[in-house]
C-alpha cells in the first residue's frame, strides 16, 4: 500500500512542478516528486527482499546451533586422532 501512496506522490510533485508559475512552487515539487521517486525504489526493494526472506520461526535457535557447532567440533576431533588399531607393515 505504501508503495502506491509514494507512486501518486511522485506523480504529484511532478505534476506539481510541471504546472508551477513560481521557482519556489517548482522547487518544492521537484524535491517531493525526486525524494517520492527514492522511497518508490527502496519499498520496491524492501518488498522484493522480505518476499525472499526466510520467518524468523524458522530459523534455529542459538542453544541448537551451539550444539550442532559441539557436534561437529567432536567429529573434528575424532577424525584427526590417528587410529591406534592399524599396524604399517612395510616389506
Amino acid at each position: 500500500m505504501l508503495r502506491w501512496i509514494m507512486i501518486v506522490t511522485t506523480l504529484a510533485g511532478f505534476g506539481l512542478a510541471f504546472l508551477a508559475r513560481t521557482p519556489g512552487l517548482l522547487g518544492l515539487g521537484l524535491v517531493i516528486g525526486f525524494i517520492s521517486v527514492f522511497g518508490v525504489v527502496f519499498s520496491i526493494a524492501g518488498e522484493r527482499i522480505s518476499s525472499n526472506a526466510r520467518p524468523d520461526t524458522t530459523m534455529l535457535q542459538p542453544d541448537v546451533i551451539a550444539a550442532i557447532r559441539a557436534r561437529a567440533q567432536a567429529q573434528a576431533e575424532r577424525q584427526r586422532q590417528p587410529t591406534s588399531g592399524l599396524v604399517d607393515r612395510q616389506n
